[in-house]
C-alpha cells in the first residue's frame, strides 16, 4: 500500500539503547504510573473534526481520567506546531506542547533541529517501516488524499480535476485549508495541482504547483481565506481542498445543509501521511509516551478510521480481521485511490521549500 521509500536507517547499537518499546503489561503499568504522576498533557493543532480527533481525545480521556488534557491553538498548522516548540523550550507550563502531529517533511526536519525525542510504542513492528523513523524519533500515524469539497447549492457541476478549477464557472469559488507558507494540508494541495500538470515528483511539481495556483489567483478564482466546511456553507470558499477526511467529516457536519459532493480528482491523487513525535522539551513525556501508546493501539487506530482516515497500522488491522465493516462502508471506493501517490521524504522535502520561500513572490495571495 505504501509507494514512498525515504531512507530507512538500519538499527544499530544505539538504535536499540534509545528504543522504549513496551515489552510487558508490567512496563506499561509503569509508563501509566509516570504518567499519571505528571498529571497533565499538552496537544497542539488537533482540530475535533479533523481526523477523528474528538473521539480519540474523548477516548483517552474516559482511559486515563486522572490527566488533565491541554488543547493548543487546534486550527495550527505544521510550521506553528515546530516554532511552539522552539518558543517554548524553557517553558514547563501549558504552554509547551508535549507532542505533535505534523506532516511527513516535518519529522525529519525537526529530528535534525534537535526538537524531538526518541519513543518506540508496542506495536511498532506492525508500522511499515517506509513510514517511520528508524530510531523512533517521528512515527507515520494515519494518511488520506487531497479532495475537493463542494458546496452543490452553489456550484452546480462539480470540477472533476485540478485543471477544471480554472474554469470561468469556478469564479471566486476555490479556497485551500490552510496557508500553504506553513500548512502541510495546503503545501500537498499545491504539491498535488502540480503533478496534475505532469510535473515531476520532487521540486519540479512544487512550481508548477505553485504556477498553477498563480494562474487560479490571477483568473479570479482563488479565494486566499483559509477555508472550513462554515465558510464554505456561508459561500465564503464554496470549493475546498482539503483531506479527504476532513471534507468526510464536513459532509457529516453539515447534515445536507447545504448538500455537498465529496471529489477524489482524477490526476494529482496525492497520498499525505502525518507522524506523531514528542518535543525533546516535553514538560510531560510519560504522558506524551502514553498518548503515542493509545494513538497506536488497536482502540486508537480505529479511532482515527471513525473519522475517516487511514490509520498507519491498516494493513495490520485488516489482516487479523478487526476493521469494522460499517466504518469501511462509509469511505470513498477504494478505486478513487488507485492512482493515489506517497511522495518520498526528498520529495516531500524539496517540494515543500519551493512551495513555502516562493509562494508570496509567484502567487502572491495572503492566505489568512
Amino acid at each position: 500500500m505504501f509507494k514512498f521509500t525515504g531512507k530507512v536507517l538500519s538499527l544499530s547499537a544505539a538504535t536499540l539503547m534509545v528504543s522504549s518499546v513496551l515489552s510487558s503489561a508490567a512496563s506499561l503499568d509503569d509508563l501509566v504510573k509516570a504518567a499519571k504522576a505528571e498529571g497533565e498533557l499538552t496537544v497542539i493543532a488537533l482540530p475535533h473534526d479533523w481526523c477523528g480527533y474528538g473521539a480519540v481525545i474523548d477516548g483517552f480521556k474516559a482511559k486515563y481520567p486522572e490527566l488533565k488534557i491541554n488543547e493548543l491553538n487546534p486550527d495550527a498548522g505544521s510550521g506553528d506546531e515546530i516554532e511552539a516548540i522552539k518558543a517554548n523550550k524553557d517553558n514547563k507550563g501549558p504552554q509547551a506542547p508535549d507532542v505533535i502531529d505534523v506532516g511527513l517533511s516535518f519529522g525529519p526536519s525537526a529530528k535534525a533541529d534537535g526538537l524531538i525525542q526518541p519513543y518506540k510504542v508496542s506495536t511498532w513492528d506492525s508500522i511499515p517501516d517506509s513510514a517511520k523513523d528508524a530510531d523512533g524519533f517521528w512515527t507515520g500515524d494515519y494518511y488520506g488524499v487531497l479532495s475537493f469539497l463542494v458546496n452543490k447549492d452553489l456550484v452546480k457541476e462539480a470540477p472533476a480535476d485540478w485543471a477544471d478549477l480554472l474554469k470561468a464557472d469556478y469564479a471566486n469559488t476555490v479556497a485551500l485549508a490552510g496557508d500553504p507558507r506553513a500548512s502541510n494540508q495546503a503545501i500537498q494541495a499545491v504539491y498535488a495541482a502540480g503533478l496534475s500538470g505532469g510535473a515531476a515528483a520532487g521540486e519540479a511539481a512544487g512550481t508548477a504547483g505553485l504556477d498553477f495556483f498563480k494562474k487560479l489567483n490571477a483568473a479570479g478564482n482563488f479565494v486566499p481565506v483559509i477555508g472550513k466546511p462554515a465558510t464554505l456553507a456561508q459561500g465564503q470558499t464554496p470549493i475546498l481542498v482539503t483531506w479527504d477526511y476532513n471534507a468526510l467529516a464536513g459532509r457529516d457536519t453539515l447534515k445536507g445543509n447545504p448538500p455537498v459532493d465529496v471529489v477524489v480528482p482524477k490526476t494529482g491523487v496525492v497520498a499525505g501521511v502525518y507522524v506523531q513525535a514528542i518535543s525533546a522539551y516535553a514538560p510531560h513525556p510519560n504522558a506524551a509516551k502514553l498518548w503515542l501508546e493509545y494513538l497506536y493501539s488497536d482502540e486508537g487506530q480505529i479511532g482515527w478510521l471513525k473519522g475517516y482516515c487511514h490509520p498507519i497500522r491498516f494493513n495490520d488491522l485488516a489482516k487479523n480481521g478487526k476493521l469494522p465493516a460499517d466504518v469501511m462502508a462509509k469511505l470513498p471506493p477504494a478505486e478513487a485511490y488507485a492512482s493515489a501517490v506517497f511522495p518520498t521524504l526528498d520529495e516531500q522535502g524539496k517540494a515543500k521549500e519551493a512551495i513555502t520561500k516562493n509562494w508570496d513572490a509567484v502567487v502572491g495571495a495572503n492566505v489568512k
